[in-house]
């Protein structure tokens, strides 16, 4: 957190420097001050974390909004063509997140997916229940779509 207000502190720095008050400017400023700060920390392994975290969020950012417009663009297909080719189903999926923040993150960005819902988490935390609209035939493939996509990207980020 104290790297995140020294970075922005470094971007009103710039803005001030260069007198000109706008949001591109300022965004310059805000990653010439993130170079700054992994050139002064690239050798401090707890000051590294701030410097990790920033690539990893917008890596799950970018995944994120690619499969919702992929969910999307899935199910305008299917509304404007005469065949369905809905095949929906509940699956469980084995769940690496282990705290109430990491699993709660996935069952929202699930749920935020087109497509699919997170309907309820087991008793022991070991599975959360999706239903997917669009299941694959090979009921894996859905499973991994999730454990190799969102719930790893979660967890590079949270942990």
């Amino acid at each position: 957190m104290r790297n995140l207000l020294i970075n922005v502190f470094l971007a009103f720095i710039w803005l001030a420097l260069t007198m000109k008050f706008d949001l591109s400017n300022f965004l310059f400023g805000f990653v010439v001050g993130f170079v700054v700060l992994w050139f002064v920390h690239r050798k401090n392994k707890d000051e590294k974390r701030y410097i990790t975290f920033l690539p990893r969020l917008f890596s799950f950012l970018w995944m994120f909004f690619r499969e919702v417009i992929k969910g999307s663009v899935k199910i305008g297909y299917d509304i404007v063509t005469p065949k369905h080719y809905m095949n929906p189903g509940i699956i469980a999926v084995p769940l690496d997140c282990k705290t109430d923040l990491e699993i709660t993150t996935l069952a929202n960005t699930i749920t935020l997916t087109p497509g699919t819902t997170s309907m309820a988490v087991s008793e022991d935390r070991a599975y959360i229940y999706v239903y997917n609209v669009y299941l694959d035939k090979d009921v894996q493939k859905s499973i991994d779509e999730i454990k190799n996509g969102l719930e790893k990207k979660i967890l590079e980020v949270l942990r």
